[in-house]
């Protein structure tokens, strides 16, 4: 500890030349996407993205550079409209992409010659295209798109989407289950597959088009946060005459019981898809192993008797027999994030969260060991991929820490060497007064082991006190990591002069499958001791902690924490709420999601046992007295308004010193860059009155 704190007074000096961070620091950093390599290994593309705090200014382009770093990055496309989703053809000639240019009145897949000329857009169609996949002989693509039930062809599709615009009323009706995911309300589109021809004239055909299939009421795609009108995740089989992809068929009982996802495949040529697995287990991310010989995807345990599971790796013979799906990462007790394959087939590499970091691990194809790719001291890996078709292995993802917003890297597994493709923000990035984060793990009252990150104010002076602040994670099924974030922070939460704590608790990600699991039934009260213990500890650990001044701040489930700790601790000055819950069963009724608040609680709502009642902020109003600052965006469907308007109440009824800011064209994330910039200001504002 002396060593360390001696380490920072030596660097006062270079300190001085630089300085504190600021919002316009961390938003105006260009936003490297995931790398695309060409399949011979000679070429990288991945989007950039040049944010601005005027609406409509942002650029959004491609870049390419060498994959051997020879020469530096420059830029491929340049016009207004954004490109998304690079993907090189089989003989790495070609670039497909989704854009959408002028002309164009939804996005749509465009084809980019690498021997020069204009991108051609090769697809048409009213509702728009994306998630380009090549075929193996670089003939045709397949993309997604949202169709209206019914609709045979795009004709019939365009013309529903315009008989429901003429019309003179607006209303939303449902019948089936769930009817809002994150931010909006779901219509009745549901995602479709199609394959694009690339002959002058040909029309995309829609593969699911008129089947019993799509046509089931449970039909679904996976919803996620980038696509919530659900994916497919669809790749061609081998030999390009069927397409493999995930829906789910249950997806309307989530109110009730958990639903499950499965891997199907359908002819290219369109027809009833047929089940690959089937079972109450889950699987998505289907990938082939470049021989074909089999098929791989992520596997999850059935939701009703486990609420958290591990993606754990499964192999299936292909073509596919009977013989039931092999968990080659069975025993392994972490979770696949992503993984690629070697050109031969022998080995695959797995990204996967590991004690506060992202890591690059490896395993034989059929199963064994899984090792360590080379040491993450700091930093966080994202976007693997390796070029299917050259002679030797290297590894091409993101690279990123606290202190460095991700830039593309290539990685040597041989000699475990990594070496940085772009810099894109080195000059930003060295002007500022920041240090790579301080770790700590400690074992709680509870016996569990719990890691610490600490990030230190810039000008840091290990003589001085400073005051603190904790920042729980959201989730709770996530994890605090070495990687910046442009929404919260930290070094930017450190900036006015305190020392952030952000502990790791019970239901953090990257510690095990049981730990995470640990949460279950003890949503708040067991998290919430761990984190003030992880507080005392800090303040053990570090004497620059002014032990009388402390604060705690959160988002989404960290905003619950912030508001369990409103009547459960009297240890901070001053909370920040963004986003949090407040009573359970107002939540349950009002959130978009059912079946997951009742397996975390114990019991049906209706009951109000386990800790339906208990583990409620609400029920502790009688002792709320911390002045809280709320925030919370209107059109939030995770975490609704209603929350921050119950708390907004009780503080007020209890004569607590409160504020609310209220964001009306938000959802649960405040994404808009002068949105978040005040947003910031809010809560250093908070901070600053109390500490």
């Amino acid at each position: 500890m002396r060593f360390l704190y001696l380490l920072v007074a030596l660097a006062l000096p270079l300190a001085a030349q630089k300085h504190a961070i600021t919002h316009e620091d961390i938003w105006l950093m260009k936003r490297v996407g995931a790398p695309a390599v060409s399949p011979d290994g000679k070429w990288v593309v991945a989007s950039v993205v040049e944010p601005s705090y005027e609406d409509g200014k942002s650029v959004s382009d491609l870049w390419i550079m060498p994959a051997d770093g020879s020469t530096a990055p420059r830029r491929l496309t340049n016009t207004t409209g954004g490109e998304a989703g690079p993907t090189f053809s089989p003989d790495s000639t070609r670039l497909a992409f989704t854009a959408k240019r002028e002309g164009d009145d939804a996005p749509q897949i465009y084809v980019l010659p690498l021997s020069g000329g204009e991108a051609q857009r090769v697809t048409s169609i009213s509702s728009g295209a994306g998630g380009a996949s090549w075929r193996p002989d670089g003939k045709a693509i397949l993309f997604q798109s949202a169709v209206y039930p019914g609709a045979r062809n795009d004709a019939e599709n365009k013309k529903a989407a315009e008989d429901k615009k003429a019309r003179k009323y607006k209303a939303l009706v449902y019948e089936e289950f769930p009817i809002r995911f994150w931010d909006r309300w779901l219509d009745e589109q549901k995602p479709h597959i199609f394959v694009q021809e690339l002959i002058p004239g040909a029309l995309a055909k829609d593969v699911l088009a008129g089947t019993k299939f799509a046509a089931l009421r449970g039909f679904a795609g996976i919803r996620t946060t980038d696509s919530p009108e659900g994916d497919l995740s669809p790749i061609w089989s081998p030999d390009g005459t069927a397409i493999i992809f995930v829906a789910s068929l249950d997806g309307d009982v989530s109110a009730y019981t958990a639903d499950t996802a499965h891997l199907f495949q359908v002819p290219a040529a369109g027809g009833e898809p047929v089940a690959i697995t089937s079972g109450p287990d889950s699987y998505t991310d289907p990938r082939f192993l470049p021989d074909g010989k089999a098929l791989y995807a992520l596997h999850s345990l059935d939701g009703k008797k486990q609420l958290y599971s591990l993606a754990r790796l499964a192999r299936i013979d292909w073509p596919p027999t009977n013989t039931a799906p092999k968990l080659i990462t069975q025993s392994w007790d972490r979770s696949v994030s992503h993984f690629e394959f070697t050109p031969d087939s022998s080995t695959i590499y797995m990204t996967a969260e590991d004690s506060g970091h992202d890591k690059i691990f490896r395993m034989a194809s059929t199963g064994g060991p899984v090792s360590l790719v080379l040491d993450v001291p700091e930093g966080v890996y994202s976007g693997l991929t390796i070029a299917s078709k050259a002679t030797d292995v290297k590894l091409f993802a993101r690279w990123g820490s606290l202190t460095s917003p991700d830039e593309l890297a290539i990685v040597d597994p041989a000699t475990k060497q990594r070496r940085m493709l772009t810099e894109f923000n080195k000059t930003r990035r060295e002007a500022i007064d920041w240090q790579p984060p301080l770790e700590f793990t400690f074992t709680a009252k509870s016996g569990a082991k719990i890691h610490t990150m600490v990030v230190l104010p810039p000008a840091f002076d290990p003589s001085k006190k400073y005051p603190m602040v904790v920042f729980p994670h959201g989730g709770p099924h996530s994890m605090t990591k070495d990687q910046i974030s442009v929404r919260w922070n930290m070094h930017l939460l450190a900036s006015p002069g305190y020392v952030v704590v952000m502990p790791n608790f019970t239901g953090s990600t990257g510690f095990g499958e049981k730990f995470a699991n640990d949460i279950h039934k003890d949503v708040l009260r067991g998290p919430g001791a761990e984190i003030e213990q992880a507080i005392d500890e800090a303040i053990r650990r570090y004497p620059c902690i002014d032990a009388t001044r402390q604060a705690a701040v959160g988002a989404s489930y960290g905003g619950y924490l912030m508001n369990w700790f409103q009547g459960n601790s009297t240890r901070f000055k001053a909370l920040v709420n963004h986003a949090g819950l407040t009573d359970n069963a107002s939540m349950w009724g009002a959130t978009d999601g059912a079946y997951y608040w009742e397996a975390r609680m114990g019991t049906p709502v209706w009951e109000l046992g386990g800790a339906w009642r208990d583990q409620n902020p609400a029920a502790y109003a009688a002792k709320f007295k911390t002045p809280m600052l709320i925030t919370h965006g209107e059109k939030d469907v995770r975490v609704p308004i209603n929350q921050a308007l119950e708390i907004y109440k009780l503080l007020h009824r209890q004569k607590v010193p409160t504020r609310l800011v209220v964001f009306p064209d938000h959802g649960h994330w405040i994404l808009r860059g002068e949105d978040g910039r005040y947003h910031m200001k809010e809560v250093l504002d908070w901070l600053a009155k109390y500490l």
